[in-house]
């Protein structure tokens, strides 16, 4: 996969700015606050219309404009394919493919990239929410109809909270309880079943990058976890559903006094331990910056046997806090597909690939 230009108008600092892409390692340099992140953050949202860093598409568009559009040639599943999405405030996206409108779950699968930030560290740092996060997005690229069941699910859960927070002063609301939890119960049932088979197929392929970027010292293992009454995960939909139609019975009165939703995939985690304790007591720094870049890395590995194609990779300060051995192990990863890779300082990387330099919102030439 392959993004051969792009043209941007309007978004976050950049008032109009096109740049074409090397195949191989693309190294963006400049300044902080001169526009890196936002260049990859425009790649990004081409696997699915989605930023990385915000819920609100209004957030993406200029300080001072009413609009702002993503343009960008890219390669994937041998074609060739124009991307257009166009963000305008107070409506919702508009994207084409190739000329033909499409929603964003319609774009999800036809382009594929994997993002490592520095707030990837909250995967490891924050609650539960960080890590399903994450899952959610690795699988919405790799089954393009997970992003329905999310929305289906969010659609739900909002309708059920509102429920729970108003029958104090409206009884009648609770004549549609059950069967809000019932089918919360059924859509659960499917994203949890897609999450735990990710799980562990993501503790497979991080291990072994984990104990290489480590020297050996440390060992990753990953664990997905919901709510008690599910004891296998990755057992059939209808037992699955059932063990949350029990968990739903139990916490009912818990859910009226509470005034919150208590069961559901909106309750999973995954459990990220180092050595065998957990990484979001006792990882150091060093260790969490490393756990997160072999998570991606493995994301990656996923999404290539998935596809078939190698993903692109967006790296973002990633080198930061490493040393020399473990920035050496990160740049040997960037001899395989497109890589876009973010730095204030080009020492060394200017071998590597073509060096784009960034500015205030433009881009300049290829180095």
């Amino acid at each position: 996969m392959i993004v051969r230009k792009i043209a941007l108008n309007g978004w976050r600092n950049y008032e109009f700015a096109a740049a074409e892409f090397s195949p191989g390692t693309n190294v963006i340099t400049g300044e902080n606050a001169q526009g890196k992140t936002n260049l990859l953050e425009a790649v990004y949202l081409l696997t699915g219309g989605k930023s990385f860093r915000t819920r609100f598409d209004k957030e993406l568009i200029g300080f001072g404009y009413t609009s702002a559009e993503v343009l960008a040639d890219v390669f994937a599943f041998g074609r060739e394919q124009t991307v257009r999405i166009v963000l305008r405030q107070g409506q919702r996206k508009q994207i084409w493919q190739n000329g033909v409108k499409k929603t964003a779950a319609e774009l999800a699968g036809t382009f594929a990239a994997v993002l490592f930030c520095p707030d990837d560290l909250n995967i490891i740092r924050d609650g539960p929410a960080a890590r399903r996060r994450m899952m959610d997005m690795a699988i919405s690229q790799l089954r393009p109809k997970y992003g329905a069941l999310l929305a289906e699910y969010s659609r739900l859960y909002d309708q059920k909270s509102a429920i729970l927070r108003d029958w104090h002063e409206k009884p009648s609301l609770l004549d549609t309880l059950d069967d809000f939890s019932d089918q919360m119960c059924r859509v659960s049932a499917k994203l949890i079943r897609y999450r735990a088979a990710y799980a562990s197929r993501l503790n497979i392929a991080a291990a072994p990058i984990h104990a290489d970027f480590s020297g050996g010292r440390d060992k990753l293992t990953l664990a997905y976890r919901t709510v008690s009454t599910v004891v296998d995960a990755l057992g059939t939909e209808k037992e699955i559903y059932y063990a949350l139609c029990d968990h739903q019975e139990q916490h009912r009165r818990a859910e009226l006094d509470s005034g919150q939703c208590l069961t559901g995939a909106h309750k999973d985690d995954l459990i990220i331990s180092i050595n065998g304790q957990s990484a979001r007591a006792f990882a150091s720094q060093g260790q969490t910056r490393t756990a997160v870049i072999s998570l991606k890395l493995a994301e990656r590995a996923l999404l290539r046997q998935g596809t078939g194609e190698t993903p692109v990779l967006l790296l973002d300060d990633v080198l930061s806090e490493l040393d020399a051995g473990r920035q050496d192990f990160v740049l040997n990863q960037l001899r395989e597909g497109q890589v876009f890779i973010t730095c204030c300082e080009t020492d060394r990387l200017t071998s590597l690939g073509q060096v784009l330099s960034i500015r205030s919102g433009t881009i300049g030439g290829a180095q």
